[in-house]
């Protein structure tokens, strides 16, 4: 389902967005579902990163002239995905700016070029489409996702490949989040997320608020594994309740549960993307700082599983310090 122009009007969504663009299905994948979460009439940059040719080759291999010759055709494929994302937003009333960034005079790589043009810009948002299974765009990676997540300077949104949006009506809209995941645990970082997530909520929103019970039975845990689960249902049930008048606030319909792990061959990270793919969910809703055990759970190693086995696209909001 989409939301119509008035849900989305009346919602608080960002109005500057970056979204970061190649040549792959996932990054289609991200464009389309961008569409519909920017504010009307907000600014989205797109933002296509030209590899320094040097970093992908043995040294050696190449001589000076091979090198920018593969430098040229990097920045001809980065343009092309400009061109290609740009069309994609041609009837969407939106203000779209584009920006190659050749890495061989950048001076960097991938995640803090993405993070400098965010910061750039103002971004209040970080767009990227993400192949799992094949690491493009990388940053879903440890190499990169792990930078990202922790340095970027707004909340990151993983569209993966296999993602697909249900059809809208409208030509040149996207469509809105519907149902939303909200993955808590106890920690203010897992409450700020959820504040963040809210603002793609209206009235035709349903809303639910999971927390999970970690009933996996591991050989690092000195506590019994009863005690354990007692914990995490005492502390979860407070949780869900701190939230639920934020959840009815803003969605039209709020629903919270308690999800369980299962006792063996299973983690945190499996049990939101099932609970996310069997409610039918069109985004998940994560904080990524956090402390393992009874009191919180939200790892970014955590956070980083779920971009890796999720077809359901992720929000990550990471935790503003004073530092920041």
């Amino acid at each position: 389902m989409s939301a119509s122009i008035s849900d989305r009007a009346a919602s608080t969504l960002p109005d500057n967005i970056l979204v970061a663009v190649d040549s792959t299905v996932a990054s289609e994948r991200a464009i389309a579902f961008a569409k519909g979460i920017v504010a009307p009439g907000g600014y989205v940059r797109l933002v296509s990163v030209a590899e320094n040719p040097r970093t992908l080759i043995p040294t050696g291999a190449f001589t000076g002239d091979m090198l920018e010759s593969a430098r040229a055709e990097l920045l001809r494929d980065a343009d092309e995905a400009l061109a290609t994302a740009r069309a994609a937003f041609d009837q969407s009333h939106l203000r779209i700016e584009t920006e190659a960034i050749d890495l061989s005079k950048h001076g960097s790589d991938v995640t803090h070029a993405l993070i400098d043009a965010a910061q750039r810009s103002g971004a209040q948002l970080l767009v990227a489409g993400a192949r799992q299974h094949h690491g493009l765009l990388r940053w879903v990676e440890g190499t990169v996702s792990a930078p990202l997540a922790s340095l970027a300077p707004c909340p990151v949104l993983i569209v993966p490949e296999a993602y697909h949006a249900e059809p809208h009506a409208e030509a040149g809209t996207g469509a809105t989040p519907r149902r939303i995941v909200f993955a808590i645990d106890a920690s203010p970082q897992a409450e700020e997320a959820l504040r963040f997530g809210l603002r793609f909520a209206t009235h035709a929103t349903a809303g639910r608020a999971i927390y999970v019970v970690d009933r996996a039975v591991r050989l690092s845990d000195f506590v019994p594994i009863d005690a354990l689960e007692d914990a995490f249902v005492l502390e979860g049930t407070h949780a869900l309740a701190a939230v639920e008048p934020m959840l009815a606030d803003r969605c039209g319909q709020a629903s919270t549960t308690l999800v369980e792990t299962k006792r063996t061959s299973d983690d945190v990270a499996h049990a939101i993307v099932r609970e996310a793919r069997e409610w039918r969910a069109d985004l998940i809703v994560m904080g990524t700082h956090g402390r393992r055990g009874p009191s919180r759970w939200m790892l970014g190693s955590v956070a980083e599983r779920v971009a890796q086995l999720t077809e359901t696209p992720l929000l990550l909001v990471r935790a503003q310090t004073k530092a920041d």
